[in-house]
């Protein structure tokens, strides 16, 4: 069978606290591991997306309106359904890994790291996206 749940495809969760929301798979055990013998994937995902922001805004309002709050979690295969999106996970893979889970401190210093890369992806793709429109109102 083809293996189709590699790190860094994108996939939704369909079960659990987090139903609905999306996710990237940052490492894929098919086989299982002696604590969880089915296959399982420790994915990173947006817990909290960022809200609308507005020009009446303040500085201030709009920092804490712009947060992206993410979240890592070991999903078991059934519980996610795989999208036709990659993401590319240099940045991601250095801090998520199996030892992560052992301890909490190390768990919310991981989801600092990714808050952190989360961040700036969103910033990078703001740009883009400015600069794409900046480009077509030219025409």
């Amino acid at each position: 069978m083809v293996k189709f749940l590699k790190p860094g495809k994108v996939a939704i969760v369909l079960s659990g606290r987090y139903a609905g929301k999306k996710v990237v798979i940052v490492k894929n055990l098919d086989e299982g591991t002696k604590d969880r013998q089915y296959g399982h994937a420790i994915v990173v995902g947006i817990e909290r997306y960022p809200l609308k922001v507005t020009r009446k805004m303040g500085p201030k309002r709009i920092a804490k309106r712009s947060r992206i709050k993410p979240f890592i979690k070991i999903i078991n295969y059934n519980h996610l359904m795989p999208t036709r999106y990659t993401f590319e996970l240099e940045d991601i893979k250095q801090t998520v890994n199996l030892d992560c889970f052992k301890e909490p401190s190390q768990r919310k210093d991981a989801k600092k790291a990714e808050g952190k890369d989360l961040e700036y992806i969103k910033e990078c793709v703001e740009h883009v996206n400015c600069y794409k429109n900046c480009l077509t109102n030219i025409d």
